[in-house]
């Protein structure tokens, strides 16, 4: 399938590069050997002005603030939605997010983890014109104030995730094995604990309130998770294969669009849908054998959709979430404010079909999802 053109923001929108720092973006492009597209130059040199800005900022937010959120202690670990790309983590996330208790990431803090304590007053108000109004690949609300899922965070503070690949995406995917964490040790399993607990520390510090997060990457974590953050909370949220394929496809054409330093021409963009869920959710079914039963509650994209209220309430109860009945109205107003929503049309071929049948047949046993003959 020829790759097609979104093109959702304009050159000088903001990027999730605009919130690294100058020695973790000149690191990743000097990797990537400085093979920017001619196209995507001014993008760059914008990104490369921004950069030491963020490095200046980050160093007034340590010294404001460095000693309060050393010493800010986790008292209730998180609740994590994990579930792969376009299994409906998002729809989750942004309806549970209505409960009060609960401190999720907006997108500005996911943009800027090291200087949105300082900057969050003033610069979202600035540059609210530049966002769409809807993400690309779905429609949904797009902002810097909707919730966000944390993986962009741990990409700006410069820890290894696969996210980086979005910036090259021509090129070899980079930290697969941040998508199942086989042979992630020493430095680079630091620097990723280390970002993911300051970031919850600065959440926990800013809100006062249990930490949700939800990031798909996480889906093959949760054991390295449920080791960092004890007593942590996971809901999965899975969808049929036939919708989280081209739906997936649809969203790395969208954010390689919109992010990349380079064209995309999305030649492996296939292979890499079909070998992260393989790996992700190797991992996955390994790992939540670790897991005490009343850490991890399952619901269905299909489900969700169908009674959002009665589900999100089986899985307070299932985890000891707290009082739903708090929430239930709020919950209920926007399930009925999205009851009219619809999604983008899904379609596979006959080949591709075939493909996810076989290389994602435990996904389908796991879930209850039937093949077509």
């Amino acid at each position: 399938m020829a790759a097609k053109s979104f093109h959702p923001y304009p050159w000088y929108s903001p990027r999730f590069w605009h919130g690294m720092r100058f020695d973790a973006w000149m690191k990743m492009v000097a990797e990537n050997r400085f093979r920017i597209h001619p196209s995507r130059i001014p993008m760059a040199l914008i990104l490369t002005g921004f950069t030491p800005a963020n490095s200046l900022m980050a160093a007034c937010q340590r010294w404001v603030y460095g000693r309060r959120l050393a010493s800010t202690r986790i008292e209730q670990p998180p609740v994590f939605i994990v579930g792969h790309w376009r299994s409906g983590t998002t729809l989750l996330h942004e309806l549970m997010a209505q409960d009060e208790q609960y401190a999720s990431p907006s997108t500005y803090e996911c943009f800027v983890p090291h200087h949105c304590l300082l900057t969050s007053w003033i610069l979202p108000r600035l540059f609210r014109f530049l966002l769409p109004k809807n993400r690309p690949m779905d429609n949904m609300a797009a902002g810097w104030d909707v919730p966000q899922e944390d993986e962009f965070a741990l990409l700006t503070l410069g820890a290894p995730t696969p996210y980086r690949r979005m910036a090259f995406p021509n090129h070899e995917p980079a930290d697969m094995d941040m998508i199942d964490m086989v042979g992630v040790t020493g430095d680079r399993l630091q620097r990723w604990q280390d970002a993911l607990r300051y970031f919850v520390r600065l959440l926990t510090y800013r809100y006062g309130k249990r930490v949700l997060l939800k990031s798909p990457p996480h889906t093959g974590r949760i054991a390295f998770l449920a080791q960092l953050f004890p007593g942590a909370r996971f809901i999965h949220i899975s969808r049929h294969p036939y919708a989280i394929f081209p739906s997936t496809r649809r969203l790395w054409y969208a954010l390689d669009d919109a992010q990349a330093l380079q064209s995309a021409h999305h030649r492996h963009t296939d292979e890499y849908i079909l070998s992260c869920l393989e790996r992700m959710y190797g991992a996955f079914f390994r790992q939540r054998r670790q897991l005490d039963r009343y850490q991890i509650a399952y619901v269905s994209y299909e489900e969700l959709v169908a009674d959002p209220v009665a589900q999100i309430a089986r899985l307070y109860e299932e985890l000891a979430l707290g009082d739903f009945e708090q929430v239930r109205p709020k919950l209920a107003a926007q399930a009925k404010q999205r009851a009219g929503y619809k999604p983008h049309p899904h379609r596979l071929s006959d080949d591709l079909r075939v493909e996810v049948d076989r290389r994602w047949k435990d996904y389908f046993e796991a879930f209850g999802y039937e093949m077509q003959d």
